[in-house]
């Protein structure tokens, strides 16, 4: 018994299946993408050598589906079965039959009924899908409404004059502050523009705002359109978004710098900021203090002007060395290396119109090509941007002078500590107390009384 299998896969939505979706062993699979070449080699290879079942996913694909006409597909089955073969359609209720008793006739008619009626609304929608995929081939935006904060051009996305400077203010603030709900009260309040958080959260994260195209299929087509973040801005935006996630809630927009950042070195306990009021004082009493303590006695709370000079003390010794320690070498060869990719993959892009305007490319093989080309310039620019800054090495000069440190306002303090500080631990004694860092980008804590 011999059993051969084929698929037909448009070029424009969709690639080579799995040839495990058969279930069963079969002896060959003709593939056509595009063409039918394969089919008509089937038919030919069927002439010579018996072939018993032929397994297909869908009738649909014996015939051209850019066509409303169903009779090609009636007529490749015919001639297929006319040379005894029998096709088993997997997605679909049917196998042929060879039986001419009248019950079966007529079973069979309402059989080709309904899986006709079923191909046509298959192909009223691959209709749309294929118009959506000959756009994303011409890196044209996708349907739908244009982003706040830009409007359609015929090619592309443009900038609103209107709602891209509030888009940007938003942006903006995110950076200075590092909280996503103070962002929001600030385009409410300065522009009166109200947004959800899950709205603003949407555009830090969103691609178009750093001018490369997001399409359905999710991938990404790198710049496409006039950005509103530089390469810069969205890698420092990431690296906020992944701080915050590790901080405890309510912590990203605390007033006080070190707040969510302390905790205890033995029990993890997180350490809160608190303030005492008093009537006769024009100044608070801030300190720090356990969240929830285990111990017998209890920790007592540390003032937090203390330990906060602790703290700028220790980070501007620790600060120099941590990053003196890291592997540079490995970190500039990956660097380099993804930047040469990147760059071929560009040089690549650059070449495909050459090869089309000399006849070895056609129009719909070259844009297939720069779409996947782009797509993975995208990918590679991901990996680039999730790298440590490569300014680090230049800005520790400035970060390890103690008067930087008490020069900055809290906010901006705020957003430094957590740039280099992934948690503070804090180990007490009886007469005394330790602290320890873990960097963002270090191995072990250190610990200084």
């Amino acid at each position: 018994m011999r059993i051969v299998a084929y698929c037909y896969c448009d070029p424009l939505l969709e690639t080579p299946p799995d040839p495990a979706i058969w279930g069963v062993e079969v002896d060959q699979i003709y593939s056509d993408f595009g063409q039918r070449e394969s089919l008509r080699q089937l038919i030919s290879d069927a002439q010579v050598k018996p072939i018993d079942y032929c397994l297909v996913r869908n009738l649909g694909e014996l015939a051209d589906s850019t066509t409303a006409d169903l009779s090609a597909i009636a007529i490749q089955l015919n001639n297929l079965e006319s040379l005894g073969i029998t096709v088993i359609a997997l997605e679909q209720d049917y196998t042929s039959s060879f039986s001419q008793t009248g019950e079966d006739r007529l079973k069979h008619r309402q059989q080709w009924t309904q899986i006709f009626s079923q191909i046509q609304q298959q192909r009223r929608q691959q209709a749309l899908q294929r118009g959506h995929a000959r756009k994303r081939l011409q890196i044209l935006p996708p349907p739908g409404k244009a982003p706040y904060g830009y409007r359609r051009s015929p090619t592309q996305y443009v900038l609103d004059k209107a709602t891209a400077p509030i888009v940007k203010a938003f942006f903006e603030r995110f950076i200075l502050s590092g909280s996503l709900r103070g962002a929001v009260r600030y385009v409410e309040q300065v522009y009166y523009k109200k947004i959800a958080v899950s709205t603003g959260k949407r555009w830090l994260t969103h691609p178009v705002y750093r001018g490369d195209l997001l399409y359905q299929n999710q991938t990404v087509i790198p710049d496409t359109h006039p950005p509103l973040l530089t390469r810069l801005e969205a890698a420092q935006i990431d690296r906020l978004l992944r701080r915050n996630a590790s901080l405890p809630p309510r912590t990203a927009s605390a007033p006080r710098s070190l707040a969510g950042l302390v905790h205890c070195q033995r029990c993890q306990t997180l350490w809160q900021v608190g303030n005492v009021a008093s009537r006769h004082q024009a100044k608070d009493y801030l300190y720090l203090r356990p969240q929830a303590c285990a111990e017998t006695p209890k920790c007592k709370a540390i003032a937090y002007g203390e330990f906060l000079d602790q703290t700028i003390e220790q980070i501007c010794r620790e600060l120099p060395v941590a990053v003196a320690n890291l592997p540079v070498a490995q970190l500039e060869k990956q660097l380099t290396a993804l930047k040469t990719a990147i760059a071929e993959k560009q040089a690549i892009v650059q070449q495909l119109p050459i090869l089309e305007s000399q006849g070895i490319l056609d129009s719909q093989t070259h844009q297939l090509r720069r779409y996947g080309v782009k797509a993975e310039i995208a990918m590679l620019q991901q990996q680039l941007d999730q790298l440590p800054p490569d300014e680090l090495q230049r800005i520790i000069p400035a970060v390890s002078l103690p008067q930087f440190w008490r020069d900055l306002s809290e906010t901006e303090r705020r957003f430094y500590f957590r740039e280099f500080i992934q948690q503070i631990q804090v180990q007490r004694h009886p007469h005394a107390w330790e602290l320890s860092f873990i960097f963002v980008f270090g191995k072990n804590p250190k610990r200084t009384s």
